[in-house]
């Protein structure tokens, strides 16, 4: 072994031939999130223009939106070949971004504009991310996944670093039609990335290699199929579940820091610059942490810390928030919980998927990701206005507690059910293997 893959084990985790995989990895998701960091201030922005009492509103009509576009999304799956997805997904997302450029050129910042931008950003944000993250369950084993999904996670966080500093450096020079245009151009390394992984799908073994047939195989299947695994298998279902929790306590806070944040300040200009500012401490923090911290963690305590920890956390943040309305308590809460859910919540959620079939890994995951997110951001919008109108803003940061207490409970579920399900897979391999299986799992004691 070379010096140079002596130190890559050794500090990063990554085994002999894995190198080129987890590089192209990261670079995928550094490209995708600068492009959307770019672009995500710009859209927070629109969302208080349009006015804090009716973001309900647009977290309905994006909601709406993507349950329109999940199925196309199927379809487009089930009959383009394996190594094809990405191109055409994010070929079609980078056309419709040049669109808008051209848009904003000839129309200039019109309101309906804004507002089709931003749920047009939000879809896009959930389809290319969970497209991306797709790909990585499929390339790589769940071994590999607990040693190296952090790292290449760390290529999300680093362009969360980068997409702001382009909104601050350039905005001004561009304007925001020349911002589109250059995120659309994002897109071109992200899908040259994507192809390298693509091609190597297929076989179990370090960076899972294939040849040629089983690059340009098709998943096939209905359209629908996604939604129809999901509830029809229990464990598809704990992920939704945990999902659906998980959103609804990101809408809370982020109804929450619109309220904040349209009270603390007045111009435009002043709330893009907080929203780039805080994008960048949190992506500055959860990039150290991805790097040197969540590897070890699922090493040493698996995913059980990984999924538990941050509900835990927050439901402490809620009640905090329950009992002061300091601008400064606020900010500390929505950075944990947003570092906690980057470098923590989210290497781990992808995890679960590596030991699901390939067109679950494609469609059931989709689905949950967009339509059951999305979902569950309209219902909560809808709840957190109405507990801010009964109980008042304070008091429903009580009812955030109870749902993030509840996301606890779903972590806790869904641990159980993926345990149970390494269970069967080890068993299985040991029968083939002629070994000794396993002893069956006691009710209760799995995820433990």
């Amino acid at each position: 072994m070379s010096l140079r893959q002596t130190a890559l084990r050794r500090w990063m985790g990554i085994e002999p031939g894995e190198a080129p995989a987890v590089l192209a990895g990261f670079l995928m998701l550094f490209t995708l999130f600068t492009c959307y960091f770019s672009l995500r201030p710009v859209r927070e922005t629109m969302g208080i223009a349009g006015g804090v009492n009716n973001l309900q509103w647009l977290f309905t009509a994006t909601f709406l939106a993507t349950l329109a576009v999940s199925p196309a999304f199927g379809w487009l799956v089930s009959r383009i070949r394996r190594r094809h997805i990405v191109r055409w997904v994010l070929g079609i997302s980078g056309a419709t971004l040049v669109t808008f450029a051209a848009c904003v050129r000839a129309y200039g910042e019109a309101a309906w504009l804004a507002r089709f931008f931003f749920v047009w950003l939000s879809v896009f944000n959930l389809v290319a991310i969970s497209l991306a993250w797709s790909v990585l369950v499929d390339v790589f084993t769940d071994a590999q996944a607990r040693r190296v999904f952090s790292l290449m996670a760390a290529g999300a966080s680093l362009g969360g670093l980068a997409g702001p500093l382009i909104g601050v450096f350039l905005a001004t020079r561009i304007g925001n039609a020349g911002l589109l245009a250059l995120a659309a151009a994002m897109l071109v390394p992200a899908t040259v990335c994507a192809d390298h992984l693509s091609g190597r799908v297929g076989t179990s073994g370090t960076a899972r290699q294939a040849d040629g047939s089983e690059r340009d195989t098709m998943i096939g299947g209905s359209p629908l199929a996604g939604a129809i695994h999901v509830l029809r298998s229990p464990f598809l279902l704990s992920i939704a579940l945990f999902v659906i929790l998980l959103a609804s306590v990101s809408t809370f806070l982020y109804f929450e820091q619109a309220r904040f944040v349209a009270g603390r300040f007045a111009d435009r200009a002043e709330q893009t610059r907080f929203f780039s500012g805080m994008d960048a401490v949190v992506q500055c923090a959860t990039l150290l942490i991805q790097l040197f911290l969540t590897g070890r963690i699922a090493a040493a305590f698996g995913l059980r810390f990984l999924l538990l920890a941050l509900p835990l956390v927050t439901v402490l943040g809620f009640v905090l928030l329950s009992v002061s309305s300091l601008f400064g308590l606020f900010v500390v809460v929505m950075v944990v919980r947003r570092v906690g859910e980057y470098a923590l919540v989210r290497p781990g959620r992808e995890m679960l998927f590596t030991r699901v079939p390939v067109d679950d890994k494609y469609k059931a995951k989709n689905f949950i990701d967009t339509v059951v997110y999305r979902g569950a951001d309209a219902v909560s919008g809808w709840v957190k206005t109405g507990s801010d109108l009964l109980l008042g803003s304070q008091m429903g940061a009580v009812a955030g507690a109870v749902v993030a207490l509840a996301w606890a409970g779903s972590a806790i579920a869904t641990l159980r059910f993926h345990r149970r399900i390494e269970r069967r897979i080890e068993a299985a391999e040991a029968s083939a293997a002629g070994e000794p299986v396993p002893p069956p799992v006691v009710a209760g004691s799995a995820g433990r």
